[in-house]
This record gives structure tokens, sequence and C-alpha cells, in this order.
């Protein structure tokens, strides 16, 4: 199946109609090390369509649930072709989902709480959200949960139990931390351990991105030849990304490597290095799947990508949401949080991935 992006995912959907194949057992590894091809994942690998249905068998015909998450944007979008195809397949055992998945155009935590707000007066099943920010977000959950509504999170930010959350559930990414360390790590291995990095984080208080910059930084203080020169907020934007790099490109005439930890970032950061001609003096590494992005990736421009499967996070969304909505709590069919994963793509995976995702040819 051809992963159309971007696709725009707005109002209610409503779906019946037929799925894709067979879910795989285990979860992929994340590891890979571009100087060690025998090991490293295929880049198949990286985003799974091979998905059915767990089996579960549901107590209603049909259900309502609403999803937002923190910005239109189309990683968000690749969500949805999963949440797609999990309704399609309920829809085959006669089982009617419908939801609603909505966001605002740009970052804002007080707008997602406000939709979390007025969508708790309209009677669904279920309440889904991707955390634009933990501390503004879960006083709001909990009241939610405390009024007798049933609220998971899930995409790659979540309110865990653990920052004092009562969300019923997750899924999606539960090592955000790690990627930005493998990322890193990566980075600095090629850099040899030596230069000026700086770092585009994304969207101030968001769980993910606040965790990858935070590995990175962790990092790169261990090795005394590595200096973080520069960290800034790009609200997930490519143009903010742009302007951020222009600026390090003009301060920094030794600046060696960026750590980008999101998916716009690495794209701003590639244009604004091609502009300056600095290709082969500035090293870029980053997150996910963007076509632009992997093929900045393919050209060498971009070093390495972390690739998360969101396919599989928006499908498995679903699932998670029908049994929450059948009064389920976790463990006992399902697990407080369902881990997707993140693939390390270099640049001989870049061209597969390219055709996988994006029917793009050599």
């Amino acid at each position: 199946m051809a992963f159309a992006l971007p696709l725009m995912v707005c109002g209610i959907c409503t779906a019946g109609l037929a799925g894709c194949g067979e879910k795989p057992d285990e979860a992929v590894s994340a590891e890979a090390n571009a100087g060690d091809a025998e090991d490293a994942p295929s880049p198949s690998d990286a985003v799974r369509f091979d998905h059915k249905l767990d089996g579960y068998e549901p107590m209603k015909k049909e259900y309502n649930f609403y999803f937002t998450y923190k910005m239109v944007h189309p990683w968000w979008d690749a969500v949805a072709l999963g949440m797609e195809d999990a309704a399609k397949q309920y829809g085959e055992m006669g089982i009617t989902i419908n939801y609603e998945y909505l966001a605002p155009n740009s970052v804002s935590a007080q707008d997602q709480a406000g939709r979390l707000e007025d969508a708790c007066e309209r009677g669904f099943d279920v309440l889904g959200v991707d955390v634009a920010d933990v501390e503004v977000i879960t006083p709001v959950i909990n009241r939610l949960i405390g009024e007798g509504q049933k609220v998971m999170t899930f995409s790659s930010s979540d309110a865990a139990k653990e920052d004092g959350c009562s969300r019923i559930a997750y899924v999606g990414n539960t090592h955000n931390y790690g990627d930005g360390v493998e990322l890193t790590e990566a980075l600095c291995e090629k850099m040899g351990y030596a230069g000026k990095v700086a770092i585009l984080v994304g969207t101030e208080g968001a769980p993910c991105h606040e965790d990858r910059a935070l590995g990175a930084q962790d990092v790169i203080a261990k090795y005394p030849g590595m200096e973080i020169v520069e960290i800034a907020y790009d609200e997930d934007t490519v143009e903010k990304a742009y302007g951020f790099t222009k600026e390090f490109l003009e301060d920094y005439d030794d600046l060696a490597g960026m750590v980008c930890c999101n998916m716009s970032n690495p794209v701003g950061a590639a244009r604004a290095v091609i502009e300056a001609g600095r290709e082969s003096e500035v090293l870029i590494v980053g997150m996910d799947h963007d076509q632009e992005a992997l093929q900045y990736l393919r050209d060498g421009i971009i070093y390495a990508l972390g690739v998360q499967d969101c396919y599989s996070i928006g499908f498995d969304t679903v699932q998670v949401a029908v049994k929450i909505a059948d009064g389920h709590l976790p463990g006992e069919i399902y697990p407080e949080k369902t881990e997707e994963t993140t693939t390390i793509i270099y640049q001989d995976g870049a061209a597969a991935l390219l055709r996988t995702l994006y029917g793009e040819m050599d």
C-alpha cells in the first residue's frame, strides 16, 4: 500500500471497507549502524502496513471517538492512514467506527485543552490526545477522567502516570529520549567525537521534542571534544528551522553538526545548509519520513533519520480505543503503553523507503 502523503484529514471519518494483512508479532529493532549493513534493519521494516485486527470481539456495533493532536502536519496524516485501515477492518466485522481527527494549524496547548473540553460535552466513547504540553494538558485530562470521561493519549507525546496523569492508556513512541540518544551517538561517531553542534527542538513543552533534545544533550555532554553552541525551538515548522539554521551558519563558521528533533526541522536545516554551500561541512541527523528529508538522506545531505512507524500508531490507537470504550482497563487485554518502533535509516536505505512510502523510483 502506498503512503500517499500529504493526506488532508478533517471532520468525521466513518469506515467499513477492506483492510490489510497480518501484524508482526514483535517490534522491529530501532538500532542500526551505518557502517554495518548486515546488522541494519531493512527500510521496509520502518513502517509496516501488514496489519490485521487482533481478534478482540467488540461489545458494541458502533463507536464514536474524538482524537486531537498537536497541529495539522503530514506526520499526523500518516497516523490517520493507520486509523482509517483499522476502521475499515472493523467495518468488515459489521462494526462502525466513527471518529473525528482534528488539530489546530499551529501548536497550542490552550487550543488543545479547549478542544478536549468541547468534545467531552458531545458524548464520545473515548477521547484521545497527542499531548502538546504535559503541564497544561495533564490537569485537563485528570479533571475529565474524574468526571467519568474515558481519555487516552496517543502518537508521540504521552502524559504518563509518572507525570501525575490519570489517562487510561497510551499508544505510540515510548522511547523518544532513546531516539535522541541513538541519533546523536551516530552523529558524534561520524564527527570523530569533536566539533560544534546546534540543536533544533520543535515545540517547547512537547514531550517528544523535549525528550529527544534531552537525549541529544546528555550524549554530547559525555564527550569533551563536543560542544552545543545553540538550542532553538522552531515550533515544528520548516520555515523557522530554515531561519534558525541560517543564523547558526552565519554565526559559526565551524559549525559541524545539527540534531533535529522533529519531522520539519531536518528539512529546514538541509535547505539552509545547501543554500550556504556547506553540505560537506555540516552533518545533520533528524526525525521521520518527510519526502524531501528522505531525498536529502538519499543524496547525502542528511546523515541519518529516525523514522517512526506512524501507520502502526494509528492502527493500534483505534484498537485500544475500542477496548477502552468497552470498559477494559490496561493489563487485561492490552498494555498501559503500546510501544511503537523507530528505525534509524541511513543513506543506503533512503531510496528503498522513498519507494515504499511515496512510490518514488531511483
